[in-house]
């Protein structure tokens, strides 16, 4: 059985060579995304659906985690350090780390990609630990998509390929996951949908950026129902 280190949101780059080191035949899990594995009822049931990953993911591969990185400053959210704790209290073995430098971003190239836009997030994700910062052929924007990795990744589908993304993903792929600046940009201009996982702090961000620029605000609990995606459809269509 194969051991894990897992991992939420953007754990300090130290963090990541350690244990890479450490641990050179572990598997690296990211305890953000929806594997379908078993709830249970430590959180609230109006929680943040991706906050209810990290922890349900946690329990279920109890026996496999070896260590958990776990960010809990500006980069992540005050959730973050709450489920570290928890999770440290259950009796894993949780590395804290805070990385919220904003002085030196990293060149993005795949999320002003000519890619599918959730190749471009899965990519960006990725690179959290595989370091290898890719450059793709860029692309003019005509959509925008504004936010987190949802927990559906489905929504990503219904954009087209010259569709930029911006906020805290963009932050990701720049190397500056607290670079608020660089969060609130956006393309003036550019059709934008700003998404927010519900129950989560960013849903502020989202809706005040959404009317400042003339976008579409939405936030998602789980899975998008069709009267979202038909909401979603409609805006790229008239815009």
């Amino acid at each position: 059985m194969q051991r894990v280190v897992g991992f939420w949101g953007y754990p300090s780059l130290d963090l990541i060579n350690k244990y890479k080191k450490k641990y050179p035949n572990h598997e690296w899990v990211d305890l953000d995304i929806d594997f379908g594995y078993p709830k249970n009822s430590i959180l609230p049931d109006a929680y943040c659906k991706i906050v209810k990953n990290m922890v349900y993911n946690a329990i279920y591969l109890k026996d496999r985690i070896d260590v958990i990185l776990a960010p809990i400053g500006k980069e992540k959210c005050d959730s973050g350090w709450f489920a570290a704790k928890l999770l440290k209290d259950m009796g894993f073995v949780v590395e804290e780390s805070i990385y919220e430098q904003t002085t030196i971003r990293n060149p993005i190239s795949i999320s002003t990609s000519n890619l599918p836009l959730r190749k471009k997030f899965e990519l960006i994700t990725a690179d959290i630990i595989d370091q290898k910062h890719p450059s793709y052929e860029q692309t003019k924007p005509q959509f925008g998509f504004w936010g987190v990795p949802p927990n559906d990744l489905s929504v990503l589908e219904l954009f087209p390929d010259n569709t930029h993304v911006y906020g805290w993903t963009r932050c990701v792929e720049a190397g500056v996951p607290a670079d608020i600046e660089l969060e609130m940009f956006v393309d003036e201009n550019v059709p934008t949908v700003f998404y927010a996982q519900a129950f989560c702090a960013k849903t502020q961000l989202a809706k005040y950026l959404a009317d400042k620029y003339n976008g579409l605000y939405v936030d998602i609990d789980d899975f998008a129902t069709n009267s979202v995606k038909y909401k979603i459809e409609a805006f790229i269509e008239l815009r």
